[in-house]
């Protein structure tokens, strides 16, 4: 017995010491391919090669055959790559877009020193430091703004209403974005809470607003995580800690290397156990806001409302490498307490084409909350209670694509000094009569998805040589579901006056006030509220014969966003 166990681990250990070695030499062999040829192509091809944009273009292909998230982050990529995870960085604190041939200020934050020095959304930046901003694009202008605290730059702006244009001196600062950017109290007993991201100081920041709310009587919250990215695990660990006792498990992660292989538990006493709590979900909730609806979901600790989440259980590192470069990449798969990995999209196995596949419903496995409910991996995580998200239609996304919204958002502003509250502030008669005029006089047009539709039929139509034995039905077609500009305006009134109040708001309250004013007419918000105040409904959601999703995977319509959203 023991000489045939000794020959089995002599045989095992030749071929792992065989497998170890075919891969060295497989790596070998490959990095000295690519040298070689980088080399000849240096050397050869006809024309003028830059070596590091060629090089560059190399890394990227070779990590696109991996997953999304394991990048190249170059040194001159590095202060982006700080600010995403601590949500600092030198600048004015503003956010800009781009429209034609400029970069317009779109949103100056509040108490930093873009707004402190005068400048407002809808400000045309003519030059930075007496350096021409014509055709050059957000990111160089992004670039220029910022800066090392303490520094000053000079904007030389054009804006409406005035006659020259200005310049405008701005001191630099360190600005530091807040993960929650706004919460208060929504009725006498309801409290809510809306967090954006999970940067440094995520986790203390939900918790000095739990302990407020309470202060003001909060007797039930709202978490919203609708649209949250994401971000550092451990903060999604601090926030799940405000909820749930010392020592409990809120994740766990599992890869390749050994310290892959780790247990997150929550290490401070929290703050409210029993409080009654809704969390907010939508198809932008990603990753660290995926673990903490998923754990608080796992654990019976609250009703999810609204949609099923984006789908990210990949955990990342950063690596260091030469010439101060780094190498986000993908380490782990994360697991929440049910034992439940949430990751939507198979990377590790790809069509021959090369594209992805979601993970398919025959994978799909069934687990079970701490109480014994039911729930679902292989795609997100599912709401406890579904809400269809608003869409908008074709005319309400154009006007805000195009400008339009914004360009008559700046104009009011000239005109009206002072508005009513943001919880009072609504689109009069008088104010929606004159945003039609303006449409109508800004040259403005559009299409609906059933004239896109109808006109790659007619092309295809056209291929097949079916068009001319039928095209009076196709213009009898076209006739009949061509939109009317005017009668859209009037249709689809309400979404557009909600895009009219969130630009307006903004301008005068800035993010804070944008998020009071949509509380006032939000369908998931008061889903929420609805369950939190009647308590046996909500504690229905949480007994053991709840199923959540009940074996509802992501629809084919979902899957394409999904896939969208990679992109």
């Amino acid at each position: 017995m023991k000489k045939h166990l000794l020959i089995v681990i002599a045989v095992v250990g030749s071929i792992i010491t065989t497998s170890f070695v075919d891969n060295e030499f497989k790596i070998g062999k490959s990095i000295d391919i690519f040298i070689s040829l980088f080399k000849e192509l240096n050397y050869t091809y006809v024309d003028d090669i830059d070596p590091e944009k060629l090089i560059n273009a190399g890394i990227d292909g070779m990590l696109k055959t991996l997953d999304p998230y394991t990048t190249y982050i170059p040194e001159s990529k590095l202060e982006d790559f700080r600010f995403q995870t601590t949500g600092q960085y030198g600048g004015i604190g503003a956010i800009i877009r781009r429209i034609d041939d400029y970069v317009y200020i779109a949103e100056p934050y509040e108490n930093c020193p873009a707004a402190k020095a005068g400048l407002k959304a809808g400000d045309k930046i003519l030059a930075i430091d007496g350096v021409e901003a014509k055709g050059k694009d957000v990111s160089t202008v992004s670039e220029q703004l910022k800066g090392t605290p303490g520094t000053k730059v000079e904007v030389t702006i054009e804006r409406s209403g005035a006659e020259q244009p200005l310049k405008i001196n701005i001191t630099r600062e360190k600005i530091t974005i807040p993960n929650v950017p706004y919460y208060g109290m929504l009725s006498d007993s309801i409290g809510y809470i809306r967090l954006s991201s999970f940067t440094t100081n995520a986790g203390n920041e939900v918790r000095e607003a739990v302990i407020a709310l309470k202060a003001k009587n909060a007797r039930s919250l709202i978490l919203d995580l609708r649209d949250n990215p994401g971000g550092l695990l451990n903060e999604a660990v601090e926030v799940v800690n405000c909820f749930i006792p010392k020592n409990q498990l809120v994740v766990f992660t599992k890869g390749k290397i050994k310290e892959a292989f780790k247990r997150y538990v929550t290490i401070n006493d929290p703050i409210d156990t029993v409080i009654p709590l809704a969390v907010l979900t939508s198809r932008g909730t990603a990753s660290a806001a995926e673990i903490v609806s998923g754990t608080l979901q796992d654990l019976d600790r609250a009703v999810v409302v609204g949609q099923r989440t984006f789908g990210k259980g990949l955990v990342q590192q950063t690596r260091p490498l030469s010439y101060n470069t780094q190498l986000k990449v993908t380490v782990a798969k994360y697991y929440i307490p049910s034992g439940r990995c949430i990751q939507a999209v198979d990377y590790s196995h790809r069509n021959e084409d090369g594209s992805v596949g979601y993970i398919p419903d025959s994978l799909i496995k069934e687990f079970k909350t701490r109480i014994g409910r039911t729930v679902y991996d292989g795609g997100g995580i599912m709401p406890d209670i579904k809400v269809e998200q608003e869409k908008f239609s074709q005319i309400a996304l154009n006007l805000y694509a195009k400008n339009i919204i914004f360009n008559f958002a700046t104009e009011y502003v000239r005109e009206h000094p002072t508005i009513a509250p943001p919880d009072k502030f609504t689109i009069d008669e008088a104010t929606y009569q004159k945003f039609t005029e303006y449409v109508n006089q800004q040259n403005f047009d559009y299409q609906t998805q059933t004239e896109q539709q109808l006109e790659k039929l007619v092309e295809t139509a056209k291929k097949e040589k079916y068009y001319q034995s039928a095209e009076a039905e196709f213009t009898r077609l076209k006739e009949r579901i061509s939109h009317d500009k005017n009668k859209d305006l009037q249709v689809f009134r309400n979404e557009i006056e909600k895009l009219l109040v969130d630009e307006i708001i903004t301008r005068y309250y800035y993010q804070k006030g944008r998020i009071i004013a949509s509380l006032k007419s939000d369908r998931e918000v008061e889903k929420a509220r609805e369950i939190l105040k009647n308590r046996s409904v909500y504690a229905s959601l949480l007994s053991s014969s709840a199923v959540i999703g009940k074996g509802e995977h992501r629809s084919k319509e979902e899957s394409n966003l999904l896939e969208e959203e990679m992109e």
